[in-house]
């Protein structure tokens, strides 16, 4: 089976080579754990092997993630990366240009409808959802939610690219049950120290590696040690 490579080699290692192409992943973790910067490294892998890729923010401006990651060394400034900013914010083109955080579940099908389009323009092998926390946050109806994103991962499905969604949500939730792949990022105490750890909790038709392995974030992102135990 083909693997692509999420641009960490130590996670790849974890992964049994990489992600398997054309499937939906989710990235779980609180805030600063890294998972925007994860995302980050899956699509300059994409960049760096000559194919286009499409990031699509919901809560960070796209211009303070531009600075952000510049200083990581990313090339977001690549014509193969396309970054669009769906955040609600006046004033700037937007999916939901216009509308406010409590108008949202009338943004789901919007934003699917956008992304479609831009899926239809170009080809695009790797894209990026940060975070789906936000849409899940419109839409209250637990049912009504569920059948709204598998909709969503089926439309996406028919372009043939490999998503990652990002999710600030701990514990189990309906998207880990329908995504191919959850990998979870988290901070320890450990004597008084935080350490991280990454720890895969799905890969749908593959191997894994289910120890929580401890990662950094370095001045050129994140690097996991997948040889070494957290503890």
């Amino acid at each position: 089976m083909s693997r692509i490579s999420t641009g960490v080699k130590g996670l790849d290692k974890m992964l049994n080579g990489g992600l398997i192409p054309g499937r939906a992943y989710l990235i779980k973790g609180g805030p600063g754990t890294g998972k925007t910067t994860l995302c980050m490294h899956f699509l300059m892998e994409g960049v760096k092997n000559g194919e286009k890729v499409l990031y699509i923010t919901l809560e960070e401006p796209i211009e303070i993630l531009r600075e952000d990651m510049r200083g990581l060394g990313f090339d977001i400034d690549s014509p193969l990366f396309v970054g669009i900013d769906a955040t609600p914010v006046k004033e700037k083109r937007s999916f939901f240009e216009g509308m406010h955080y409590e108008e949202f579940a009338k943004g789901f099908t919007e934003l699917v409808r956008a992304i479609k389009e831009r899926l239809e323009e170009d080809i695009f092998t790797r894209v990026v959802i940060d975070p789906i926390t936000m849409i899940r946050l419109t839409i209250k109806d637990e049912l009504d939610y569920r059948r709204t994103f598998i909709g969503f991962l089926k439309e996406i499905a028919k372009y043939n690219v490999t998503l990652l969604m990002t999710s600030e949500i701990y514990g189990i939730d309906i998207e880990d049950y329908l995504v191919s792949g959850v990998i979870e990022l988290r901070t320890f105490e450990v004597g008084g120290k935080t350490v991280r750890g990454v720890r895969v909790l799905k890969l749908r038709g593959s191997n894994f590696d289910e120890t929580t392995r401890p990662y950094k974030i370095t001045d050129q992102g994140l690097e996991v040690y997948s040889e070494e135990n957290i503890f």
